[in-house]
This record gives structure tokens, sequence and C-alpha cells, in this order.
């Protein structure tokens, strides 16, 4: 790209840098996407793990504190298949976890997130919010829905971890694609999480995407300063996308064992494991990703059907003083994250960009 392409693309957006806040259901916050928004970037929230009502509640959250641009982000998921069986067995192979703090697993699982895909009460509060920009993981919604979106002036983006996703994300419509490699902390945005996965990194698949799509390309996974922004744009990005850069943040809803390991030596070690959601994500290594290491992904439930039993494993963990259950997702640059206010983090990469 192009500096009139990033150009164009900071006008369409209406942001002032080349920077995203990653969305990061569970761990942004209103206060952080209001910080980040007011300070010239793009602040996102995710709402995959909620429902309409508390997307429209912080969507509101964040409007009381900035008139700026806002990203909403939704997971856009195959919805679950349950399996009686393999729920049970995963039950039970997670059962010494909860012996340990003295705690009873569940005695079933659910599938706690409802996709987009088949959200017509989200897609309703998304129309009559209308945030500047909405955003899709795991895939892209249906053309009536994008249609829908788009009718009502929303800029659209969409995350791909290879080149065919990003065609795919291109022809569906999306104002510009997230190239998320390999790299990046949290959930993969494979659309088939069953899929051969060829782990593109972060540079390998921003140069292909820029190459192959006419749509602007935003960087993600790894970044964690100015200097890595600035590398991301001389590969032909548009923008870079940060996550873990903003977990050790004040507005960051994580929780005092999460950014007590981020500032730790267990930064430097990351793991991509299934076994805590069903779905493909990095974290850093810790108690689960450990219990997940050498499980078939034909033994862990389905996203988000797994997500329930890793959960409540956490939260007895967390009862007892132990956090080493918690789904602490990071990328490979942890051991860069600062502990800052977000407009201070913004401030701060914003110059580092220039030196």
């Amino acid at each position: 790209m192009t500096l009139a392409s990033r150009r164009a693309l900071l006008d369409l957006v209406e942001i002032d840098l080349p920077i995203v806040q990653a969305p990061m259901a569970g761990v942004s916050t209103p206060a952080m996407a209001a910080a980040v928004a007011n300070a010239g970037a793009l602040g996102s929230i995710g709402v995959g793990a909620t429902d309409a009502a508390g997307a429209r509640r912080m969507i509101a959250a964040v409007r009381e504190r900035s008139s700026r641009s806002l990203n909403v982000n939704v997971f856009c998921h195959r919805p679950a298949r349950a399996d009686a069986a393999v729920e049970a067995a995963w039950i039970e192979r997670l059962r010494p976890g909860f012996d340990r703090f003295e705690a009873r697993p569940p005695t079933a699982l659910r599938e706690i997130y409802t996709s987009f895909v088949e959200d017509d009460e989200m897609l309703a509060a998304l129309l009559d919010a209308r945030p500047k920009v909405v955003s899709f993981h795991f895939g892209v919604p249906s053309p009536e829905r994008v249609a829908a979106l788009r009718q009502a002036g929303i800029i659209l983006l969409a995350s791909a971890t290879s080149v065919p996703e990003g065609r795919l994300l291109a022809a569906a419509g999306v104002h510009a694609v997230v190239a998320q490699g390999f790299e990046a902390g949290g959930h993969r945005g494979l659309f088939d999480p069953d899929a051969e996965d060829d782990q593109l990194g972060t540079m390998a698949l921003t140069r292909l995407l820029v190459r192959e799509l006419s749509v602007p390309v935003i960087a993600a996974g790894g970044i964690m300063d100015g200097a890595g922004i600035a590398a991301a744009l001389r590969l032909g990005a548009s923008a870079a996308q940060l996550g873990t850069a903003f977990v050790g943040c004040v507005e960051s809803q994580a929780d005092a064992g999460y950014r007590s390991a981020l500032m730790s030596e267990a930064a430097h070690h990351t793991v991509v494991t299934r076994a805590i959601s069903g779905r493909p994500a990095r974290c850093l290594a810790n108690a689960f990703t450990a219990l997940g290491a050498g499980v078939s992904a034909r033994d862990v439930p389905a996203y988000p059907i797994a997500y329930d039993a890793a959960k409540a494993l956490a939260a007895a963990g967390k009862s007892a003083g132990d956090p080493g259950y918690g789904a602490h997702w990071a990328g490979q640059g942890a051991p860069l994250a600062r502990a800052l206010p977000a407009a201070e983090l913004v401030r701060a990469l914003a110059a580092e960009m220039l030196e």
C-alpha cells in the first residue's frame, strides 16, 4: 500500500494514527476503547462474549467517554456441534483439577456464546447503534448481514490467517482485512479450526495479502511498539493492530494473576492450545496449557462448549489463590508489554513510530 492508500484507510475510519487496539473480548473495556480513541487511534470492544443488551451497554459506555470512532467486534464461528460423549469425557479429564481445589466440575457443558452468524438481536443492536466500525473474527457472516451493515454506513473489518481467507473476505465486501499472523495472542481467526493451518507469520502474511488484495491490510500479531508498527507499514500495511500491548493497561479487565504473569518471565513462553476454549489460541504457558499438551483435537469439545469447562476450572483455581488455569491470552511479543494507561501507551507508540 502507498502512503495515499494508508491515508485513505485513516480517512475512511476517521482516525489520526495507523493504530488499532485489538477488541479482545473479556479484556478490553469501554474505558480502554474510549481512551485509545481520544488519543487518535481506533479503540475497540469485543462483544462476542455478551448478548445484544450487553453490547448496547458497552457501546453506550464508550460514547459517554468519547465521540471518536469505535470498532465493535463480533465472533462469526460455526455454531457448536454438541457431542455428549466427548463433553462427558472432557469433564472427567478435568476432574483432578477441580478436586485439587475442592470444587465440583460442571455436570454438563453449555454453548456459552452465540455466533453472530445466527444472532439477529446482535445485528439489530449494531444497526441501531451504528458504530463507525464492525469487525468479524472466525469468518464472515452471510451476504445479507454484510449488506445490512454496509447499508447502515458501517465500515467492516475482518481477520484472515491466510491468503484464501483474505480473498474470501475481500469478495464478501469488507473494507479492510486484518492479517493475523501466527505470533498473535488469543484465538486464531481460522475460518475452519479443523483445516490445515499454514501458520503464516505476520510479516509474510501481510506482504502476501498486500500483493493479493485491492483492499487495505492491517497487520496484526507480535506488534508491541512503534518500531513494530513502522515495520508493518513498511511491509505495505495501512495500519497495525495491537492486542497484547494493551493487556497491561490500567483500563484492561485482565485480573491480577494475568497481569502478574504478563510482566514476569512467563511472558517469554506462549503456547497455541485448543484445550481452553475448543479453538486454537495463543496463551501464556500455564497449568491449563500443560494439561492440554498432547491432547488430540477430537477429544476437546467444540468451541465455545469447551470454554464453559475452562472458565469453571479457572474460577475454582482463582478462588483458591491459584491463577494458573486462566485464559491468559498473549502473543509472542509479550515480553515487550508495558503497564501504562491506554492513552499514554498510544502516545508512546506514535512517538516510537518516528524514531
